[in-house]
């Protein structure tokens, strides 16, 4: 494209070619950045939705970001979890950010976890930062931890043995 303007500019001596030349050069650089607009990957896909009719036996894996209206029986994974007012989940939940407007069986796994006001939880929830709105039902324990996505058996291990050593010889 260079060499092509290049070589029209010194040798059109009328305005009149240097017009259609410019709209010739125009229209290809237009085109070409559509088609990488599509291509680029800042373009978040929308979220997968699991209406409230459906009803899932078995594990959920995603990068993504789920919203669940439905039943799961089984553990998920997933980058943000939004779980519905009619949603039901049996199983691990385990996600960058989880947000519970219905009813988690299980364990609760996040780097940011809110307990709105129709939430009801009946498990342990592990989490970086939590909020739990007034009316929320919450049956289990809570703990905070820096990594709460990583192996839940390594790090529940360490702290059990850090106050172990110390009552021994004491």
């Amino acid at each position: 494209m260079f060499s092509k303007s290049k070589i029209n500019e010194p040798g059109p001596k009328t305005a009149e070619n240097n017009a259609p030349a410019a709209a010739a050069d125009a229209a290809p650089k237009s085109k070409p950045a559509p088609d990488f607009k599509p291509s680029a990957p800042k373009a978040k896909p929308p979220a997968s939705v699991l209406s409230s009719d459906l009803h899932i036996t078995g594990n959920l894996k995603t990068t993504g970001d789920i919203q669940v209206e439905g039943t799961v029986e089984g553990d998920i994974r997933a980058h943000l979890l939004t779980v519905g007012e009619s949603a039901t989940i049996r199983g691990e939940v385990t996600a960058d950010d989880v947000v519970i407007n219905g009813r988690i069986i299980g364990r609760v796994r996040g780097l940011k976890v809110r307990l709105t006001s129709t939430a009801r939880v009946e498990g342990d929830i592990i989490h970086k930062t939590i909020a739990i709105e007034s009316g929320a039902h919450f049956e289990g324990s809570v703990q905070r931890q820096d990594d709460p996505l990583s192996s839940g058996t390594k790090q529940q291990q360490a702290p059990a043995r850090k106050p172990a050593a110390p009552a021994s010889e004491g």
